[in-house]
């Protein structure tokens, strides 16, 4: 085995896998708060990846710039979809929450292919190509800001819930819904904001996807199943987990083509998550009652 192949490729991969935290932290973040699944996740990305890719088209503005703008596209959307839907059916059975936002993603993915077209897009920045090497590794300059970029929301989250007031009563309405209530917290308010700050978080990673590969109405579906298989090694719920989930999942999918090809990369993903669930349902950073 060549070692140097093998350090490139968890590099490559560890770079891609903070992309992979940040669509995961929002997936977490919802359900942690409202304990739904959020199936429209990918689709979610997918706008956020269209969002980015327009901005490109109709003024030029790079998709590492513009990211603030599918973040605040999505967060409007997530915003919305709360009020309108998933406030309803958060009291309903997990079925019908599930039915619901399979419902929602096919709505997403279908206007997205009314809007945009089903063909893919392949965009191109000027620094598509660029590259630097550290020793015998050689960094994608388009890998590297996406990773630094999806740090950077990441942390801005985390700072969010720890500091501000609205944060604050996110993390009180996530641990005793009651509670909040009662001391006078706006919970739906909460849950709204929630939603779309989750949603933010996947609508950033879609623009900052935008220089990576191809976008299609259908191209968040594997990150979307990718993002399941993260939240569940890192803990349900659990923002550390997501994050640190996001990394190591990066680095398996891209060590493993050295044994499978790349384009089964979800079996070691998938892998992972059945020996958690076997091993340890809980997640590496869940509780005993994640």
């Amino acid at each position: 085995m060549d070692l140097n192949l093998v350090l490139q490729l968890a590099t490559s991969g560890f770079l891609l896998g903070g992309v992979y935290s940040l669509i995961a932290l929002g997936l977490s973040l919802i359900f942690g708060v409202m304990k739904v699944i959020n199936f429209a996740h990918g689709a979610m990305l997918v706008w956020g990846m269209y969002i980015a890719f327009t901005l490109m088209n109709w003024t030029g503005i790079d998709p590492f710039f513009s990211f603030v703008a599918s973040a605040g596209g999505l967060f409007v959307l997530g915003y919305f979809i709360q009020r309108t839907v998933v406030n309803r059916i958060m009291t309903f059975h997990e079925a019908m929450q599930v039915i619901a936002m399979v419902g929602v993603m096919m709505i997403l993915e279908n206007m997205a292919q009314l809007i945009w077209g089903p063909d893919p897009h392949s965009p191109h920045t000027r620094y598509s190509l660029s590259t630097i090497w550290l020793g015998s590794v050689m960094i994608d300059i388009p890998r590297l800001f996406a990773f630094l970029l999806a740090i950077l929301m990441a942390a801005a989250v985390f700072v969010f819930l720890k500091y501000t007031d609205i944060g604050k009563s996110i993390r009180a309405s996530a641990d005793n819904r009651i509670g909040a209530l009662i001391v006078g917290t706006n919970v739906n308010r909460v849950y709204a904001v929630c939603f779309g700050v989750g949603a933010a978080c996947v609508g950033a990673a879609g623009s900052l996807l935008v220089p990576l590969m191809p976008i299609s109405p259908h191209t968040g579906f594997p990150f979307k199943l990718t993002s399941f298989a993260i939240v569940i090694l890192g803990g349900m719920g659990s923002l550390p987990g997501a994050m640190i989930g996001g990394l190591i999942i990066g680095v398996a999918e891209s060590v493993g083509s050295v044994f499978i090809p790349s384009s089964l990369k979800q079996i070691i993903s998938f892998g992972i998550m059945i020996l958690i669930l076997l091993l340890r349902p809980q997640g590496l950073f869940g509780g005993k009652g994640s």
